[in-house]
């Protein structure tokens, strides 16, 4: 009775599985077929392997230049999120205090808040910011930096600040009483002890910032300024879609978030737990 039970469970399990991962399928067999093919079975395997839809998908969507684009988004973006939030999360989690809490809640606050509540009055305060005050933040690689690192903050501090509070308050005294500022205690004790929380914050602004498209549909109006996935969007067109290469460009899209996810994916739930820690 209890290996029928088991083994219920595995099938259950493989089940679920199979039908978390069939929109990956669907992506990846459609990505290589024609027209053709793809309306008359969608998830049957095509007649060849080719990689002539990823040739041309490549080329309207002049991939390289997006995928530069989106490295310099990503990676700028999330290395000033991990600094500026942990060191944020440090200073609320030491200080204390009615003040210090005030602020964690209202930065917690903010991750309710749905951003397509809050869009149209901030581009009026970007387009107004940009042409009164001649501070490029539309239309600029920058500015969509600048205000991921504000809409990504809230979570990363969140994170950082339970890990933090984990950490022994002793091993900062000890380092204080041998002469280390505060930047040096922050820099040389703690900031080492964050890997595990600091790569479960990188991978999930990685993703998030890869991924969306919203926030730079509204931000980037140029061309030469677009996001992969701005990019893979100009293949849904009013009147026809091209369904076949849609499909190898948003496979492409997915490819080096699941490269990183993979290198990075044993940090992911020690950081979740460590950082539960009260």
């Amino acid at each position: 009775m209890r290996l029928l039970r088991d083994w219920s469970k595995e099938i259950l399990l493989v089940l679920m599985a199979l039908i978390f991962l069939s929109p990956v399928y669907i992506i990846f067999i459609n990505s290589f077929k024609d027209r053709r093919e793809l309306y008359e079975n969608t998830l049957a395997f095509p007649e060849t392997f080719s990689f002539q839809y990823y040739t041309e998908a490549m080329e309207q969507m002049d991939f390289f230049n997006a995928f530069i684009n989106s490295m310099v988004v990503t990676i700028v973006s999330v290395a000033f999120i991990v600094i500026l939030s942990s060191m944020t999360a440090w200073m609320l989690a030491r200080t204390g205090g009615k003040i210090s809490t005030i602020i964690f809640m209202v930065l917690i606050a903010t991750m309710l808040i749905p951003f397509q509540t809050i869009m149209m009055p901030l581009m009026q305060l970007v387009t107004g910011i940009t042409n009164n005050l001649g501070i490029q933040l539309y239309n600029t690689l920058s500015g969509l930096i600048f205000m991921n690192i504000g809409f990504h903050a809230a979570l990363s501090v969140f994170l950082y600040h339970g890990f933090i509070k984990s950490i022994p308050i002793s091993l900062e005294e000890a380092a204080t009483i041998d002469g280390a500022s505060k930047l040096g205690v922050f820099w040389r004790i703690i900031f080492p002890m964050l890997t595990p929380i600091t790569a479960t914050v990188m991978i999930l602004n990685v993703i998030l910032i890869w991924n969306d498209f919203l926030l730079p549909s509204l931000t980037l109006v140029d061309k030469d300024l677009r996001t992969i996935p701005l990019s893979v969007f100009y293949f849904f067109g009013e009147f026809t879609i091209e369904w076949n290469l849609a499909m190898a460009g948003l496979t492409l899209t997915i490819i080096p978030v699941v490269i990183f996810y993979m290198i990075a994916q044993k940090y992911i739930i020690k950081g979740v737990g460590e950082g539960a820690v009260k």
